[in-house]
């Protein structure tokens, strides 16, 4: 039987009683069934991850007791995904691939061809910590508020990102990757594609670099999971 992981916001060390959210504690004693006495894994990206004890758990309640850590906490790359608003399902499928993968922060944006025109931002970040909880890693990406493209390209902070064209001819990500190192970022544009003129529009910022994701057509969630993954073979920490 695996351990489960929860995360937790608050400081984690040896000797200390913490108090499960009551989503974490419904979830260990009625889905998982476990009772007094068993182990948990708890982390956060501050403290690493830490073994405990459930020492109370009663429906919504649950106190876990914390012994050692058995991961301290690491540095993680710093890969973002700036992605056009997709539809709901599509959307979370995305946010929990891109967690699984390591991205540090996801920035939703709403281009011209959108179909879906928000957000649930509280949603995603509950995918991601889910995501998280499973994949072992120690830390949560970062869900911002959804934008226009313009504007969010506008708050940018200059770190290289990667936008993906089909039938550009641009250089594929492997090779356009050739001596980048992290922070990096990917941004891909929604179901319809981008319109040329807000493609123009973002190839004029200096740190945005278009590139191609292979010679078919992919849907928009495919792209973005095949983008992230490149960047965490060649730039990020699955070296």
């Amino acid at each position: 039987m695996s351990t489960p992981r929860l995360q937790f916001e608050t400081h984690l060390a040896a000797g200390r009683e913490i108090e499960a959210e009551p989503g974490q504690a419904h979830h260990l004693g009625a889905v998982l069934r476990r009772g007094l006495g068993d182990a948990v894994a708890v982390f956060n990206a501050r403290d690493g991850e830490w073994t405990g004890r459930i020492t109370a758990l009663r429906k919504d309640r649950c106190r876990i007791a914390l012994e050692a850590q058995n991961r301290a906490p690491t540095p993680e790359p710093d890969l973002r995904l700036m992605v056009a608003v997709l539809k709901r399902d599509a959307m979370e499928w995305l946010v929990e691939k891109a967690t699984e993968l390591g991205v540090a922060s996801i920035y939703p944006v709403l281009t011209h061809r959108s179909i879906a025109d928000r957000v649930n931002q509280a949603r995603l970040a509950a995918i991601a910590r889910g995501a998280a909880e499973q994949c072992e890693r120690l830390s949560l990406p970062v869900i911002h508020a959804a934008m226009p493209l313009h504007a969010a390209l506008g708050a940018w902070d200059g770190t290289p990102i990667f936008v993906a064209a089909e039938r550009s001819g641009a250089a594929p990500l492997p090779n356009a990757l050739a001596g980048q190192r992290v922070p990096l970022g990917l941004l891909i544009g929604p179901e319809g594609g981008f319109d040329r003129v807000e493609l123009d529009a973002a190839r004029s910022y200096p740190f945005v670099k278009t590139i191609g994701l292979g010679p078919r057509i992919l849907r928009a969630e495919t792209a973005a999971v095949a983008g992230l993954a490149v960047l965490a073979a060649l730039a990020g920490d699955w070296s």
